[in-house]
């Protein structure tokens, strides 16, 4: 188990009350951080191209990111989930150079602590989008080896399910991680690592 930061900040030094830096969590031996999270890029309004700048600088220091990305309820039903999500991960791969110490975490906004998840079709079909734009636009390489998670109020009962999904590499855990059915979602987790 490793403990992440769920955010930090873009640069070093600075007069920015309230913002961690990259280095403090270094120095703390923090080893991940969660970057572009979608109440980040809602309520502080982050940009693709901030959340970019913000992997780029953590990775730089020698942090591990999970980078989310993830759509609107308006934007799936105008059916751009897969343009939206490619935009949010171009504008980090336009900024860094290995995707050795990054994670993609897809949570769908509209699923984020309302109950509602994605269906087990509807995450892989995002999450094999995923895998497909990194084909094309980084190396089949990168596509391969890079793990993508799903974050969306996966629950005890929905993460065996979730989890059994072919790009489905994980889990990004909310409210869950507080409850006793966390162990059914960590054990969703290890039989998919151990198959």
């Amino acid at each position: 188990i490793q403990v992440a930061a769920q955010n930090c900040w873009v640069k070093k030094g600075g007069a920015f009350t309230g913002e961690v830096s990259a280095e403090m969590l270094a120095n703390l031996g923090v080893p991940w951080v969660i970057l572009g999270h979608s109440e980040r890029r809602a309520l502080l309004n982050e940009t693709n191209e901030f959340v970019g700048d913000k992997v780029a600088y953590a990775l730089s220091q020698g942090l591990k990111v999970i980078a989310c990305v993830g759509e609107t309820l308006e934007q799936r039903e105008a059916g751009t989930t897969m343009e939206v999500v490619a935009a949010q991960t171009k504008a980090i791969a336009d900024k860094i150079s290995s995707w050795d110490n990054v994670v993609l975490a897809y949570e769908p906004v509209w699923a984020i602590g309302t109950g509602k998840v994605a269906s087990p079709a509807q995450a892989q079909e995002v999450h094999a989008g995923l895998r497909k734009w990194f084909c094309d636009n980084v190396s089949a390489e990168v596509s391969a080896s890079t793990r993508i998670i799903y974050g969306g109020s996966v629950s005890g009962s929905n993460c065996k399910e979730l989890g059994g999904q072919t790009d489905v590499d994980g889990f990004l855990v909310g409210g869950a991680s507080l409850k006793p059915e966390f162990i059914d979602i960590i054990k969703a987790a290890e039989v998919k690592k151990s198959a």
